[in-house]
């Protein structure tokens, strides 16, 4: 039997995230007004933040000492040909007030490269893996973007971010609605991405996002047969940069629409 080191480390994150959300979900706060601070406008950061992503590292260094490791909170920790990136609450202003929409994402590079992730959302009772060219799963079966090619029976979501003028937010959101796209804004940005993946929806916009955010989801999407930005060749690896992905029948005319190349 060949010996997959990727394999090895997917089965292992798939422990340690599920772990890991359940302790975020041990901590969670009551429904109600958001608890936490805000490192910027509706930019939430919580106690179970640090608690999470301190847990990850933690046991992915006692699991696997020669790998990489980077963090939301305090970044890229250790160095490694394998590189270990999570994002400990994705959804965080949910997460907050107490919403059931959020999720703890790890992935894993290989170099630069999207090798393996795992997105689990425990108050959703959803875990989403994948290995390159092993497929893409949702709770252990496999998943498939939506086969949908008329934008007029799509659902699109994008992303809201401070970081993005509101005058560009509306532009962009105008357009999905001309192409007859039903629009919708949920908070995570992970799982927004995995829901186009699964094909729960038929694409996602958002103008600026980190690699945390999308390390985990990038390998399923691209298991599930989505159709992505180059989000990595654009400014990805290093910082803040464009992400749209598709369901393949109506990812050209939603590029064009959005004007992201895809």
């Amino acid at each position: 039997m060949t010996f997959d080191p990727i394999a090895v480390r997917l089965e292992a994150a798939r422990s340690v995230v599920r772990d890991a959300a359940q302790l975020a979900l041990s901590l969670r706060p009551a429904p109600g007004g958001p608890t936490g601070t805000l490192k910027g406008r509706q930019d939430y950061l919580t106690e179970t933040d640090g608690a999470v992503e301190a847990f990850v590292s933690r046991r992915i260094q006692e699991l696997f000492p020669e790998d990489g490791f980077q963090g939301e909170e305090n970044g890229a920790t250790r160095q490694g040909g394998f590189r270990w990136v999570v994002d400990p609450i994705d959804g965080t202003s949910n997460y907050a007030r107490g919403r059931d929409r959020w999720c703890v994402s790890l992935g894993l590079l290989d170099g630069d490269e999207p090798v393996a992730g795992v997105i689990d959302a425990p108050a959703l009772c959803e875990v989403f893996t994948a290995q390159k060219g092993k497929g893409a799963f949702l709770n252990g079966k496999p998943i498939k973007a939506s086969p949908i090619t008329n934008t007029q029976e799509a659902m699109i979501e994008m992303g809201w971010s401070a970081r993005v003028p509101t005058g560009t937010f509306n532009e962009k959101i105008a357009a999905i609605m001309a192409l007859g796209a039903m629009p919708r804004s949920g908070g995570s940005g992970a799982l927004a991405l995995a829901d186009v993946a699964c094909g729960r929806s038929d694409g996602y916009l958002e103008i600026v996002i980190q690699l945390w955010d999308v390390a985990a989801a990038l390998v399923i999407l691209s298991e599930a047969g989505a159709t992505v930005s180059p989000f990595l060749q654009t400014g990805g690896l290093t910082g803040g940069a464009t992400i749209l992905a598709a369901a393949p029948g109506i990812a050209k005319a939603l590029s064009a629409a959005v004007d992201v190349e895809i």
